[in-house]
């Protein structure tokens, strides 16, 4: 059940599951997403962690805000205050895409409040050469800038980001769409995101960086510049897969990030 928090300037909607160590996840930015879209299929397996489950500030039942500072550096503001009215110091963050920008701008700016960080193919962090965007983010800015955008437009979306594509079920679809008209657009057009590039260095939580190989998003070439500016930061590659690992390739996922949050080692691999 949703349920939601006074963060003093607005409100923010969030799910809570489980009872352990706290664990915090963002999801990304896609139209229609929600905390538990993108990470509802993961909770049966983190059941001995505190799960909280947040819809960031314009997604999901989270109000967009009136503001014009960029929307990472204003999410982690509100996740932090969202931890504290929960009684959470320091929890595990688990960020997808915009999700994962989030959780690296708390990680920089509150060290105090991350334990471990796990980010799957997260934004904020651009090569210099990153225009033209690659299709996956073409498709998302162009839905978010259609007046009344279209459920084929969500359904190429759908399909944009997972390699086999029979996971893009016509249900999925249709949640993610009808989500989407709830909250139209989610993104100013054009965004503000912020660039999280300078302040890679003070990420000092051990962090795993997770991306699916076929990445059409957040291409897997944007990851060194990620991997060798935090300093205690490694990577999994899963190929046959594109930028929805979790949902993609639940099994293998829940087990890598399980394994990295007990402190476990997990290989600079791929595969």
């Amino acid at each position: 059940m949703t349920s939601t928090l006074d963060v003093g300037d607005a409100r923010l909607a969030y799910t809570e599951a489980g009872s352990g160590d706290p664990v915090v996840w963002l999801h990304g930015s896609g139209p229609g997403a929600t905390g538990m879209s993108n990470f509802g299929g993961n909770l049966a397996a983190f059941e001995d962690y505190r799960n909280i489950v947040v819809d960031l500030p314009g997604w999901g039942s989270s109000p967009r805000p009136a503001t014009d500072e960029p929307l990472i550096f204003h999410a982690a503001e509100r996740v932090c205050r969202a931890m504290t009215a929960l009684g959470i110091e320091r929890a595990h963050l688990v960020g997808n895409s915009y999700g994962g920008a989030v959780a690296m701008r708390i990680a920089m700016r509150r060290p105090d409040r991350v334990n471990r960080l796990v980010l799957m193919a997260p934004g904020g962090v651009l090569p210099t050469d990153a225009p033209p965007w690659p299709v996956g983010l073409e498709r998302l800015f162009g839905y978010m800038a259609a007046q009344k955008p279209s459920r084929e437009a969500m359904a190429e979306f759908v399909r944009l980001m997972v390699f086999d594509e029979t996971l893009a079920t016509e249900s999925l679809i249709d949640e993610r769409y009808e989500s989407s008209l709830r909250a139209h657009p989610e993104l100013p057009i054009p965004p503000n995101f912020g660039d999280l590039t300078p302040d890679l260095a003070l990420v000092a939580a051990p962090t795993l960086l997770v991306w699916g190989r076929e990445d059409q998003t957040v291409p897997l070439a944007w990851a060194p510049r990620i991997l060798e500016g935090i300093p205690d930061a490694e990577l999994r590659v899963l190929p046959h897969c594109r930028h929805w690992v979790q949902y993609e390739r639940a099994p293998e996922f829940n087990h890598i990030v399980r394994e990295f949050l007990q402190g476990g080692a997990t290989a600079v691999a791929e595969g």
